[in-house]
């Protein structure tokens, strides 16, 4: 399995699992205090299946600071379940997860980390700064 998409976005849409469509893709959140909270985010994945792995699988998101710490736990796991028609050497799945509430204790890098069936394919970096002021 290949990870073609995975990427931090403000909404994302999947079109009967064929088309991926992606808006306000982005990688820094601005924030004028700390604690600071992104009120709503989506995470857009697109991930091609192949010979072996047809199957049941787990899903998994994390989103981490740099220490490696989980600032959402227990978000809970997506079951995908691979099926090829006979015709069929591969399988895409798209995958729209929306968050809400998200909250940053401190200005920093984070990430989110994604999983199946418990082996990393991706990182998907944030970085979350202070808002830049004026200077008047």
């Amino acid at each position: 399995m290949k990870i073609q998409v995975a990427v931090l976005c403000d909404a994302a849409t999947s079109d009967n699992q064929s088309k991926l469509n992606i808006l306000g893709a982005f990688d820094s959140i601005y924030a004028p205090k700390f604690p600071a909270t992104q009120p709503q985010c989506t995470v857009a994945l697109r991930i091609t299946f192949t010979d072996g792995d047809e199957g049941r699988h787990q899903l998994a998101l994390n989103f981490i600071n740099a220490d490696g710490k989980s600032i959402m736990p227990n978000l809970p796991v997506v079951p995908v379940d691979v099926r090829f028609p006979e015709d069929a050497h591969f399988a895409t799945c798209n995958f729209v997860l929306n968050f809400q509430g998200l909250t940053f204790a401190e200005p920093g890098l984070y990430s989110v980390d994604v999983r199946v069936d418990n082996k990393s394919l991706a990182g998907i970096p944030l970085w979350v700064k202070n808002l830049p002021t004026t200077g008047h």
